[in-house]
């Protein structure tokens, strides 16, 4: 009986506009590099602050894809 094993990674991805853009950078860049992406997970979220304003937003986000043995 076989089954699929996938594999998790952590990333941040950031926005100038909010913490959904910054979320989806992060996941459709990955999308770039990975395949059979699955899950995405926000686990944190923070901004970068400068002069007392809101620069840039960041999510930190745990995304799951299928492993692929070298077999």
């Amino acid at each position: 009986m076989s089954g699929s094993v996938y594999k998790i990674v952590e990333l941040v991805g950031s926005s100038s506009t909010s913490w959904e853009e910054a979320a989806k950078n992060a996941v459709e860049n990955a999308g770039k590099a990975l395949k059979d992406l699955r899950i995405a997970e926000i686990t944190q979220m923070d901004m970068k602050i400068e002069d007392g304003k809101v620069t840039a937003y960041r999510a930190k986000v745990n995304l799951s894809f299928k492993y692929q043995s070298s077999n």
